[in-house]
């Protein structure tokens, strides 16, 4: 059984985790025999959101892993106590948080700084030729770990923010939002998700493939995961 680690910020897509993609992502996993490692940083959130419109609440702090735990159903340990070498592959979801929670792109672009702990998991795990898998914003912060080495990525459009992750020396493409980019030399995957779905059905579509596309970079027999 491969054991693929899920990276995850918090519970909510404004301050944290984007919940309905790392569900997806964790659904397709366990649907093709996969095991997921969830993991998340022992640390508080770079804010708390309502999530009716974003609105940051003043006077308030949570912790990353005790809100992603919510997800992972207490399956989920700190981010920094599982190595490259525990896993076959890596997958990260995305939501707004993931861009400050993760690293800090939203405030310095292609400057910005990758969470140690994850900047080492990525790393080491492109090092040892094991797949990557980023969804949503995500890719930005595989952009900001590894791109030095060009690798291909997606945030949907080549716009927006795709044109201040691109300094990095990623190379952003245009993608559907129920299709995938797959570097197949570089071994990392990415799809839009939401930022294009409309809604959960969209963003399955593309989490499906990549989730199935990762495995098979892993060399597991991969079962249907729609």
């Amino acid at each position: 059984m491969k054991r693929v680690g899920v990276v995850l910020c918090g519970c909510g897509r404004f301050d944290g985790s984007e919940v309905q993609e790392a569900v997806l992502t964790l659904l397709h996993l366990v649907r093709a025999g996969a095991q997921p490692v969830c993991m998340a940083p022992d640390s508080p959130q770079w804010a708390v959101c309502e999530h009716f419109g974003g609105k940051t609440v003043v006077d308030q702090r949570r912790n990353q892993l005790h809100e992603a735990a919510r997800i992972a159903r207490g399956e989920i340990v700190a981010l920094g106590r599982v190595a490259a070498a525990d896993l076959d592959a890596v997958i990260l979801p995305g939501g707004t948080g993931a861009a400050r929670n993760l690293c800090d792109f939203f405030q310095d672009g292609a400057k910005s700084v990758v969470l140690p702990e994850l900047g080492t998991l990525l790393r080491e795990t492109h090092a040892a030729g094991k797949p990557i898998g980023a969804i949503c914003i995500a890719p930005v912060i595989v952009a900001l770990a590894l791109g030095g080495h060009g690798p291909r990525l997606t945030l949907g459009r080549t716009d927006g923010p795709a044109v201040e992750a691109a300094k990095t020396g990623a190379r952003f493409e245009a993608c559907a939002v129920d299709e995938i980019v797959a570097d197949e030399v570089q071994r990392i995957v990415s799809t839009p998700a939401y930022i294009l779905a409309r809604d959960i059905g969209e963003a399955d579509a593309g989490i499906g493939k990549l989730v199935a596309r990762v495995l098979a970079m892993c060399g597991a027999p991969v079962a249907e995961t729609a």
